[in-house]
């Protein structure tokens, strides 16, 4: 797999990955996330090509942590590595812009997810995550 930055023709085939793996929300509208992205850091929001556009994931770093966010593989390619090599790549970035601790939120329920994450060394903090709607997506 070819891994890159996002590029704007990219944007179609991003959203519907997305869509294939339930990450879309009714309150998160995709293009504005990916707009929001290209923004901030656009260096770090990258997809996985084999054939065609197999994977995302969007990295940030603010200085204190990095986080993760969107990432995807299609359904007919996972388990197979690809989830890792967006990760591992993600994680050399961050390191390259000197970030200590990365940091991603997943539903509690998603425990393929949970156990993905602790696979590639990623442990449960014990925190609670808040959030607040600065801006509401109309779709």
């Amino acid at each position: 797999m070819k891994i890159r930055s996002f590029e704007l023709a990219d944007e179609s085939a991003v959203i519907a990955l997305w869509q294939r793996c339930g990450l879309t929300r009714p309150w998160n509208d995709p293009k504005k996330d990916i707009y929001r992205k290209l923004c901030v850091q656009p260096h770090l929001f990258l997809v996985g090509i084999e054939q065609e556009l197999i994977a995302t994931v969007m990295a940030g770093y603010e200085g204190h942590r990095g986080w993760i966010n969107y990432l995807a593989v299609a359904p007919e390619y996972q388990r197979q590595g690809f989830g890792q090599a967006m990760m591992v790549e993600a994680e050399r970035l961050l390191r390259e812009a000197g970030c200590p601790k990365i940091s991603l939120q997943i539903r509690s329920t998603n425990i393929t997810v949970i156990e993905f994450y602790q696979h590639l060394g990623y442990a449960i903090d014990d925190v609670v995550s808040l959030g607040k709607r600065l801006e509401y997506d109309d779709r």
